[in-house]
């Protein structure tokens, strides 16, 4: 019985973290065309969550948690356009260092984490309840 709570808690903290996950690649995703409001102010920065694997003395096992929020310092991406409040003097406004199809593919791999965790706990409890069954007769 105890392997059965174990692999559900072990599950949990997966679908914790992939939770998360998700909630910090739709931040990114929201503010992808976030420009500053003048020349002088930078745009949205991307962020990157960060996860650690963690021993769980009671359980025996180690668990993922989340870590604290990473930030992306690559280049920002710059776009002409002249008559826009946070244009430099030559015309270009810097926006977000986001790639939605980055971000896209990474929710849909946070998403199946996220199933495959699920299915963890739903299968772990069908064999419990079995397992119940049989100790009942």
């Amino acid at each position: 019985m105890n392997d059965f709570m174990t692999s559900i808690k072990i599950a949990g903290s997966g679908l914790n973290a992939q939770t998360a996950r998700m909630r910090v690649i739709a931040e990114n995703m929201a503010n992808a065309d976030s420009a500053g409001h003048t020349p002088e102010e930078d745009p949205y920065r991307r962020k990157v969550p960060t996860f650690h694997a963690v021993l769980n003395r009671e359980l025996g096992a180690t668990e993922v948690t989340v870590g604290a929020l990473a930030t992306d310092m690559s280049d920002f991406s710059s776009r002409y356009e002249p008559g826009h409040p946070a244009a430099d003097e030559n015309g270009y406004v810097k926006y977000p260092n986001v790639n939605t199809l980055i971000e896209t593919m990474d929710m849909r791999e946070a998403q199946r984490t996220y199933e495959a965790n699920l299915n963890v706990v739903t299968v772990s409890r069908q064999m419990l309840g079995r397992t119940l069954d049989i100790l009942r007769g």
